[in-house]
């Protein structure tokens, strides 16, 4: 393929013992976090850095390749620094799992799938596996492959062993805290019939494979064009969308003019108003033991014996109980697999390292201002800076700031400056928010920008609404050193130290969709009740792992595996109680 050897740093460890690594996920590995999110960051760093350490790694994508040729097969695409890449083409379950929730009993076993995959492994002669997401693939894959001899670890990054929708959360929005045996999963989500979405993908890939992104491109614009005006024949012309129109200034006559102690609330009225599809859904704030609810609970060992989102469910904790070992990045997330009948002795906690993590850290290390405070609420010289990095989806808590902003009396809100960097259709934000000059909205984001993002503010908001993981917005944070406020829920509070008489700690945990309870915590910031630490003192307080390290772990891991340290597969023996459909 054409493929150039990697690039190799200077000291970076390289083993004496090369071993064959096969990865598989769902994500181009060459388009990091720009597809499949933190997961595919990595996935896709990991395999780089397995390639610089001397080993020999392989990665298959499934999932969203088709073609109109019939027939399974896995191709061979460009490598990306050193991992040759693979991808299935025609496979039975679509990726992402949004794309294939009405496809769940093919989800359960696809055994014309699986022997495509155990041949490709023999053919780039793989001695360890890692799956990193499954998506794409059947549940059944896992026995399959250990049924080979070879070991296979698998990364949860999220739920989705356990949760077609991926996030343990209704509709994306609510925390799912009973599935009631998979009744409750039926409807959650909104997607295509598996058919359909396979052929369309064929066509569309089709077409862009023989005429080129351009054309195909247009000629797909053209056809929704065309399909759209048919529809409309004979009905109503629809009235214009006027998003960004707003109303004039009521100040407008003042001009400069501004009277001493006038009491203006200092809101800035721009007249947008929110359209229906605009409006901030129903958010619902959590108890703050959450996670302990959710643990102790005993609803996840209950599923309906006729319902196909229950056997997915039982099909995988058995998937997980077939690996030789699953290693999440949370204590939090292995305990809820446990509490939903994952085996005691099969997992283990490994912490994530990114070479981005590790740019942002010694970044900071290098600054002059590392041992410095960054903010002083006696005698401020200017606001104290608050940043929410992430993206619009509602699980992301975009929405608990929306709401917590307008909370804050004058006073504290006017010495603050909120810094919103959202990924996704932000527009309802701002026109809510428009109001407040004190918050601005600069886009979205890559790892590029983190390593200088820094500079940009001093205090880090984690508002989320899900259980999250380990989530790298919040290691990105405490490396480059800043104090967090964060939702009590999920992995996140593993991290989170609060401050103590004699400990500036590393951040503040509040009450998960509450929007009083966050601020709160910004009133407790920014009228110096809580001290906001200097970067050397959140790192003193964080419990990080560097991106060499990372590797070096994974690496002993397949090393201890390859060496007769791999578990048997377990039958799984719960849920205990499988109970009549309804």
């Amino acid at each position: 393929m054409g493929d150039r050897p990697p690039i190799i740093p200077e000291g970076w460890r390289r083993t004496d013992r090369p071993l064959r690594v096969a990865i598989l996920g769902w994500a181009r590995l060459s388009a990091q976090g720009a597809e499949g999110s933190g997961y595919n960051l990595n996935a896709s760093d990991l395999a780089a850095g397995l390639v610089m350490s001397g080993h020999e790694v392989s990665y298959l994508r499934s999932g969203m390749d088709y073609s109109l040729v019939p027939g399974p097969r896995i191709m061979r695409v460009p490598s990306w620094r050193g991992v040759a890449c693979y991808d299935f083409w025609n496979s039975r379950n679509l990726s992402p799992a949004s794309s294939n929730f009405n496809n769940t009993r093919q989800e359960l076993s696809s055994p014309r799938d699986n022997a495509i995959v155990l041949a490709w492994l023999d053919q780039v002669r793989a001695e360890v596996v890692h799956v990193h997401s499954l998506e794409g693939q059947a549940l059944d894959l896992i026995a399959t492959i250990r049924d080979t001899g070879r070991p296979v670890v698998v990364t949860t990054h999220n739920y989705w062993f356990a949760c077609p929708q991926v996030d343990l959360a209704r509709r994306g929005r609510w925390l799912c805290r009973d599935f009631e045996g998979g009744a409750a999963c039926a409807g959650c989500l909104e997607a295509p019939a598996p058919g359909s979405a396979r052929r369309n993908r064929a066509v569309e890939q089709s077409m862009h494979r023989t005429f080129g992104p351009n054309a195909a491109g247009t000629g797909k614009q053209a056809f929704k064009l065309v399909k759209a005006k048919i529809g409309r024949i004979g009905k109503a012309r629809p009235e214009p969308f006027y998003g960004h129109e707003s109303k004039p200034d009521p100040e407008a006559s003042l001009g400069f003019t501004v009277e001493p102690d006038d009491g203006h609330d200092g809101l800035i009225d721009h007249g947008y108003e929110l359209h229906t599809d605009e409006k901030p859904f129903d958010l619902r704030p959590l108890e703050p033991d959450e996670n302990e609810r959710f643990l102790g609970a005993d609803c996840h060992l209950r599923v309906l014996d006729a319902n196909v989102y229950g056997q997915r469910r039982l099909a995988g904790i058995a998937a997980l109980n077939a690996a030789s070992l699953v290693t999440p990045p949370s204590r939090f997330v292995l305990r809820v697999y446990e509490a939903m009948g994952l085996a005691p002795d099969r997992g283990r906690h490994v912490r994530l390292g990114q070479p981005h993590f590790d740019q942002i850290n010694r970044r900071v290390r290098r600054s002059r201002f590392y041992d410095r405070r960054p903010w002083s609420a006696p005698d401020p010289e200017r606001p104290l800076r608050l940043a929410y990095f992430g993206t619009t989806r509602d699980h992301k808590g975009l929405e608990v700031l929306a709401r917590a902003i307008p909370m804050l009396e004058k006073g504290i809100r006017q010495r603050c400056q909120f810094v919103v960097r959202a990924g996704g259709w932000n527009w309802p934000f701002r026109k809510r928010l428009s109001a407040y000059p004190e918050v601005s909205f600069l886009g979205g984001y890559d790892t590029l920008h983190l390593i200088s993002a820094p500079g940009e503010y001093d205090v880090g908001i984690l508002p989320h609404i899900w259980f999250e993981n380990s989530p790298l917005v919040l290691l990105e944070h405490l490396h480059a050193g800043k104090f967090v406020l964060a939702s009590r829920l999920g992995g996140p509070p593993e991290w989170i130290h609060e401050p103590t008489a004699d400990d500036p700690g590393n951040g503040l945990l509040f009450r998960a969709g509450d929007p009083g309870a966050l601020a709160d915590c910004i009133r407790r910031l920014a009228s110096g009740e809580v001290v906001v630490p200097s970067p050397r003192e959140v790192h003193d307080r964080s419990e990080l792992r560097s991106y060499p390290d990372h590797v070096a772990e994974v690496e002993s891991i397949y090393r201890g595996l390859l060496e007769g340290h791999a578990k048997p597969v377990v039958e799984t023996t719960l849920p205990r109680r499988v109970v009549p459909s309804p």
